[in-house]
C-alpha cells in the first residue's frame, strides 16, 4: 500500500469532482470546486493549499485549505460557509487522516482552524481522536446550530408531521396571505435571468433587516452575484420569488445539490410584514421542494425562531483547532 499527497489546482480539482463524483463524500454543496474556487477568487490572498490523498492511484480524499502564517483553514468563511469539511471517500477517513497529520508538519504548518464542522463530520469522528494520539492540543467548541427538515413524499405528510399548533400556524398564514391579494410563488433557475433575479432579490435582503443591510457590503454583493452565476451554470441555483399582485413581496435564494435544498439567504418587504411574507416564501419553498422530490431542506445555520416553527431539528455546528506540534 503506497499512500501519497499531490498538490492541486483548481481546475484539477474541478477534474477531480467530475470524475469521482460517486467515489468521495462530495454531499455538501459548500465543499463542491465551484464554491471553493468562487470563495478564494473573491476573499483570500494567502497560500492555496489544494490535496489529493492517495492510495495505489486510488483517492482517499481532498484536503480544501488554504495558509495564513502557520495556521491553515478550511477554503471558506464561517459567514458564508455554513458547513466546511474535508471530502473523503467513506471508509477511507482513517488512512486520509492519517497522512494529512503526517504531511502538514512536513509543510510547516504548525495549527489547523476548522470552522463550521458538522456534528457529523469527521472532523470529530476521526480526526481529533488521531490528533489526540499523536500527542497534539485539541480544542472542539459548539460555536452555532443548524437546523433541516426531512422532506416526507407529500406536502399533506409534511403538514402532518408538524404540532398541532405550527399545523394550524402555517394554514391560518396561508390563508391570510391569499385574502391579502393574487398570490404566486415562482422559482427561477434559468441562467439567463440571474441578474435580473438578483437585482430584485438584493434590495429586499437589504430591507428585510439592518444587520443584513449592514453585512451586504459591495464585495460580498460582488461575491452573491459570483456565486449564482456560477451556481446557476452548474443548475444548483434557485431563486424563489413571492408576487403579491404585481408586487415582488418576498425572495428566497437557495441551492438545490444531491437531493437537498439549502435556504442560503431571503428577504422581503417590510411593508408586507403583516402577511408574513417571509415566513411564507420559506413555506412555499419547501412545498416546491417536496414536490420535486428532495430529501432534505436545510435551513443552514442560525436559531432563528421561524425554523423551530417550521419543523427545523436542530445539529451543533462547531470550530475546531488543532496545534501540530507536541
Amino acid at each position: 500500500m503506497i499512500v501519497t499527497s499531490t498538490i492541486q489546482d483548481f481546475d484539477a480539482l474541478h477534474s477531480c469532482w467530475e470524475q469521482h463524483h460517486s467515489g468521495l463524500a462530495w454531499d455538501c454543496v459548500f465543499t463542491i470546486p465551484p464554491w471553493l474556487k468562487a470563495w478564494y477568487s473573491a476573499f483570500a490572498s494567502d497560500n492555496l493549499y489544494l490535496r489529493a490523498v492517495t492510495e495505489d492511484e486510488t483517492i482517499l480524499g481532498i484536503v480544501p485549505l488554504f495558509v495564513r502564517e502557520g495556521e491553515a483553514r478550511f477554503i471558506g468563511s464561517p459567514d458564508i460557509c455554513d458547513y466546511q469539511d474535508f471530502v473523503i471517500a467513506p471508509g477511507s477517513e482513517h488512512a486520509f487522516f492519517s497522512q494529512v497529520l503526517d504531511r502538514l508538519p512536513q509543510d510547516r504548518i504548525e495549527s489547523l482552524l476548522l470552522e463550521s464542522v458538522r456534528n457529523d463530520s469527521p472532523v470529530l469522528s476521526t480526526l481529533v481522536g488521531l490528533a489526540r494520539n499523536r500527542g497534539f492540543s485539541v480544542s472542539c467548541i459548539m460555536r452555532d446550530v443548524s437546523l433541516y427538515l426531512d422532506l416526507p413524499p407529500t406536502w399533506d405528510g409534511y403538514l402532518d408531521k408538524l404540532s398541532t399548533k405550527q399545523h394550524r400556524e402555517v394554514n391560518r398564514k396561508l390563508r391570510r396571505l391569499e385574502e391579502g391579494g393574487r398570490v404566486s410563488f415562482r422559482m427561477i433557475e434559468d441562467t439567463a435571468s440571474i441578474e435580473s433575479c438578483m437585482d430584485t432579490f438584493l434590495p429586499l435582503l437589504r430591507e428585510s433587516r439592518e444587520d443584513k443591510a449592514e453585512f451586504m457590503t459591495n464585495q460580498m454583493e460582488a461575491f452573491f452575484r459570483s456565486i449564482a452565476h456560477t451556481m446557476a451554470e452548474r443548475g444548483l441555483l434557485r431563486m424563489g420569488f413571492l408576487d403579491l399582485d404585481s408586487s415582488t413581496v418576498a425572495a428566497i435564494m437557495c441551492f438545490d445539490y444531491a437531493g437537498t435544498v439549502y435556504l442560503y439567504n431571503s428577504g422581503f418587504d417590510k411593508r408586507y410584514a403583516y402577511l408574513s411574507v417571509g415566513l411564507m416564501s420559506k413555506v412555499l419553498s419547501i412545498k416546491d421542494s417536496i414536490e420535486r422530490g428532495r430529501k432534505r431542506y436545510d435551513f443552514l445555520k442560525g436559531a432563528e425562531e421561524y425554523k423551530y416553527r417550521l419543523g427545523g431539528t436542530e445539529i451543533p455546528i462547531y470550530d475546531c483547532h488543532l496545534t501540530l506540534k507536541r
